[in-house]
């Protein structure tokens, strides 16, 4: 499905329903909200799905109630959005979505994977994984050491003419 601020919807994505019956409920109900929230920016097409105790768990282990997690959605760009749903998979009370999230004003794209755990028709508690497209290579070799910092680049050698040193950044090898 490709959503965007119009509304439309274009089905891309590959669905795989291991119980038809709930399964098949939450796989729309996850639809059927990222589709009006992406296309309308109303954040309260979320706020109705959520139940009051949700949880959204993120990658750094910190979590996320439903008002602050709703609070980020808002200042989130949606405006313009774009979201293709590549994969939209479900099995009992979970569903998960592979995505490729682009911002046309941007430029700026993420792939990410949400995965919603679901009571009682409603999603209790939600896990995310963002990585944006530009440093996806890089993440290929995660487990390799950074290289070591170059103290003698521009913006390091800058920050010391101005009096504030600020550490170089270390940067991983190419990958080849």
């Amino acid at each position: 499905m490709t959503t965007e601020k119009t509304g439309k919807t274009r089905k891309t994505e590959k669905t795989q329903n291991a119980d038809t019956g709930e399964s098949a409920s939450n796989t729309l109900i996850v639809r059927r909200a990222l589709a009006e929230v992406v296309g309308t920016g109303d954040v309260g097409a979320l706020a109705k799905v959520l139940r009051d105790d949700f949880v959204h768990h993120r990658p750094d282990a910190t979590s996320r109630t439903k008002a602050e997690w709703l609070a980020a959605v808002r200042a989130s760009p949606l405006g313009d959005m774009r979201v293709d749903i590549l994969h939209l998979l479900a099995d009992g009370d979970h569903v998960v979505m592979h995505s490729r999230r682009r911002h046309p004003g941007t430029g700026a794209e993420i792939t990410g994977v949400d995965i919603w755990r679901f009571d009682a028709g409603l999603i209790a508690e939600a896990w995310e994984i963002l990585e944006p497209a530009q440093d996806a290579a890089a993440h290929l070799v995660w487990w390799e050491p950074t290289a070591p910092a170059e103290p003698d680049s521009l913006a390091h050698v800058a920050s010391l003419l101005a009096g504030t040193p600020a550490q170089p950044t270390a940067r991983r090898p190419p990958v080849s």
